[in-house]
């Protein structure tokens, strides 16, 4: 489904990702991990149109995407939950979500996917006339998660989606991750916690000062020793 060719990213001077290639298949969870500024938000905000690369390619099953801007990339079916959520805080639970549909012109499978998204996240059902700045901060990601399903993607960016979170809500955002992944929405996961991570997903890569270092299964990457000392210990 997506294909990462020789990505260059440069803020400035700064050389930032350095010939990234990713390949995530249609319907994987595929996760990328790595330190803190190791080029993991880098590369999402790259695919989802919000930073040019300076060289490369990157295809949407079979088609170059990289000379479209982030409107265009949305349209095409790829929805971006950023790090640290983004949500807008000043309007209500509802008013975000229909912000999230608002490419859509499918009024009746518009109100069929606010109730999916109430059946995936029964609280924000209950705050929907909610100030949505005022939620919890799990409430908040499952707002993130759910305002990016109303654009109906086809894959699914989630940047860090367990941030500041409590163990007990962490686990459940990443089961209802895998219960989206089985809907049929493909993932491409960037997550701190690796441990959740490589069992959420398929594959994984490891991105280390903005290159790939290490990809596989991501059962396999979970038993290496050397993962286990960088990420898991």
């Amino acid at each position: 489904m997506l294909e990462l060719r020789n990505i260059d990213v440069y803020y400035g001077n700064i050389h930032v990702l350095k010939g990234i290639n990713i390949e995530v298949m249609d319907g994987e969870i595929v996760t990328l991990i790595g330190a803190n500024g190791a080029g993991k938000t880098t590369t999402l905000k790259t695919i989802s149109g919000l930073i040019n690369p300076k060289k490369g390619e990157i295809l949407l099953n079979g088609e170059k995407i990289n000379n479209l801007n982030a409107s265009q990339i949305v349209k095409l079916g790829i929805s971006h939950v950023p790090e640290g959520r983004r949500i807008f805080a000043n309007m209500t639970v509802m008013e975000n979500l229909e912000i999230g549909a608002f490419i859509r012109n499918d009024a009746k499978n518009i109100a069929d996917d606010y109730d999916k998204v109430f059946s995936l996240f029964p609280r924000l059902k209950e705050r929907k006339k909610q100030i949505a700045g005022t939620l919890s901060g799990g409430e908040q990601q499952m707002l993130a998660i759910g305002r990016a399903l109303m654009s109906k993607p086809k894959l699914l960016l989630l940047d860090e989606p367990s941030m500041g979170l409590a163990p007990l809500v962490v686990k459940e955002i990443f089961s209802i991750i895998r219960d989206i992944n089985k809907s049929g929405t493909t993932i491409l996961l960037v997550e701190q916690n690796v441990n959740m991570a490589l069992n959420a997903a398929n594959r994984a890569y490891i991105i280390k000062n903005g290159s790939i270092e290490l990809e596989g299964d991501s059962k396999t990457l979970l038993n290496e020793e050397d993962i286990k000392k960088a990420y898991l210990e």
